[in-house]
């Protein structure tokens, strides 16, 4: 468990990355506010308490053990982005540089941009990447993880189900994949469109270790992470979000799925975000 003092100095970097979220979609005018936002407690506790990661790092003399990262759904670029920024691998102000031409901040993660470890994007295709990155640090006889992001929207794509069988197949208990349950996609509810019903027990068929929590609590994130790198399975953690968390108007409403907010908008929300 996370000492208090742990806990206040994430929350910090959460609500610091949500504002960077709206800032770089609002000087885009382009990009993922939604899902970036229920993404927020997941990715900071991952980069900034679980992973072994040396920033700044150079591809050409690698850290050989460092920790894999695959953002299966890439559309939530700007929260990758602002916690590779505090992480260090490129200054905050490059942010701003966000779907800009000739940016390393792609409105989809590409290995240019420093931090970055798979080119992501087309859905379900991320937990497949990540299967051969753990198979293949498996065969390098390798301590490094492999840790996926992936949406719920994008479990209705078939190639990840085929992963979901080939990994337990291959026993990569190095794998660790989480998924961003809000249950909102860009046309609406996730169970009004292809309802996935009850996933973990889809998951557990599929011989999967699977840890259900609220992704929103920091403990519990960090914990199950934690209990991941331990388990004899690859382990799935099933994280109930928020799609828009922080931002009230933004809560829950698939229309920010992929819409920039206007001026009296990101008034607002930044109001809504103020330290």
């Amino acid at each position: 468990m996370l000492k208090e003092s742990e806990i206040e100095e994430l929350k910090k970097y959460c609500k610091q990355s949500r504002r960077n979220i709206i800032k770089m979609v609002y000087n885009a005018q382009s990009g993922h506010i939604g899902g970036s936002l229920s993404s927020v407690e997941i990715m900071t506790v991952l980069f900034h308490k679980c992973m072994k990661l040396v920033p700044k790092w150079d591809k050409d003399k690698e850290f050989p053990n460092r920790d894999r990262f695959v953002l299966s759904k890439g559309h939530v670029s700007p929260i990758y982005y602002s916690v590779l920024s505090q992480m260090g691998f490129f200054p905050e102000k490059e942010l701003m540089t966000f779907r800009k031409l000739g940016s390393k901040l792609q409105g989809h993660p590409a290995t240019f941009c420093p931090g970055v470890d798979a080119a992501t994007g087309s859905l379900g295709q991320g937990i497949a990447i990540a299967c051969g990155m753990a198979m293949g640090l498996k065969l390098d006889k390798k301590s490094a993880r492999v840790y996926v992001l992936m949406g719920d929207g994008e479990l209705q794509e078939g190639s990840a189900w085929e992963a979901f069988m080939d990994a337990p197949s291959r026993h990569l208990n190095n794998l660790t994949v989480i998924i961003d349950r809000n249950g909102l996609q860009i046309d609406g509810k996730t169970e009004d469109i292809k309802p996935l019903n009850d996933l973990a027990a889809k998951l557990r068929a599929f011989n999967w270790n699977v840890i259900e929590i609220d992704g929103h609590d920091i403990n519990q994130i960090y914990e199950a992470i934690e209990l991941s790198k331990t388990a004899s399975h690859p382990t799935a953690i099933i994280a109930k979000t928020i799609k828009g968390k922080g931002v009230s108007f933004m809560e829950n409403n698939p229309g920010w799925h992929g819409t920039a907010p206007k001026q009296e908008e990101y008034e607002k929300a930044m109001e809504e975000l103020a330290e």
